[in-house]
């Protein structure tokens, strides 16, 4: 039995995608909500924070993958993604940094409000009298340069994707997820070597914050690169048709962009 939604879009006569009912918006929406109030639960000292972090986190991974996998689906093997939809999806991308940024910005503003000019609370000086700041020319500078080096190597990958130069296109994306994983350990490894934690005054709380939120889309950015990679390997990225990886380079330079203000205005300035 043919459904009417294939008949419907049997007989269009637009090259606009008109999308199936989804579930996955609703429960997407959800995990994050529970991502937030485990967020806040944990940091709060209340008991399960933790668990209701991970397991909305959990399940904001899985609604990831099922999500993505009818969007492949949809552009892959359905022959929705137009090039007209394709523009939109860039639109789409475009406006979610944006929103990105302003998101970041907002730490930003946080940590130049208080260092700017520190309050009496805090002893009249920045950093705040009895914090011992991270050098940034240690572990700070190797991940700015480690970040740095991805950002050519996703460049790379999309040059040879273009170019129709498989081996170096999985060459590249191999690479620049290898660099995402060695600057995330070393994050994790700067921080249980941090002489402060968040609960430590305007200064652990900025601090973590504006670097603790940057991690978290370095993660979200690895995740999306791998399945790139996986989706390159599967021959599902093509000269024509690899909006999906475009996606991701995209945000990564954004990743990447964003750290080099947290250097420079958090780990050299804000700790001098």
């Amino acid at each position: 039995m043919i459904h009417l939604s294939q008949i419907s879009k049997s007989m269009q006569r637009h090259p606009f995608h008109l999308v199936d009912p989804s579930p996955w918006p609703f429960v997407a929406s959800l995990s994050a909500l529970s991502c937030a109030i485990g967020g806040v639960m944990y940091m709060h000292a209340y008991i399960n924070g933790s668990l209701v972090f991970l397991s909305g986190f959990v399940m904001l991974l899985t609604t990831m993958f099922v999500w993505w996998r009818d969007v492949i689906r949809e552009s892959m093997f359905e022959g929705h993604h137009t090039g007209i939809v394709q523009r939109g999806l860039r639109y789409g991308v475009i406006l979610f940094i944006v929103s990105e940024v302003f998101f970041f910005f907002a730490f930003f503003w946080a940590f130049f409000h208080s260092s700017l000019a520190p309050t009496v609370e805090i002893g009249l000086t920045w950093p705040p009298k009895g914090i011992h700041v991270l050098n940034p020319w240690e572990i700070p500078f190797l991940n700015t340069l480690i970040l740095l080096l991805s950002g050519c190597t996703v460049t790379w990958c999309h040059h040879a994707i273009v170019a129709n130069f498989r081996n170096q296109a999985i060459l590249s994306l191999f690479l620049t997820i290898l660099l995402a994983i060695i600057f995330t350990s070393l994050q994790v490894y700067e921080y249980r070597m941090a002489d402060f934690r968040l609960s430590d005054g305007i200064y652990g709380s900025t601090f973590y914050m504006a670097t603790g939120f940057h991690g978290f889309h370095v993660l979200i950015g690895t995740i999306s690169l791998f399945i790139c990679l996986l989706r390159l390997l599967r021959y599902q990225l093509t000269q024509e048709h690899h909006f999906g990886f475009e996606s991701a380079a995209w945000y990564w330079h954004f990743v990447d962009v964003v750290w080099l203000f947290l250097f420079v205005s958090i780990y050299w300035w804000g700790g001098a």
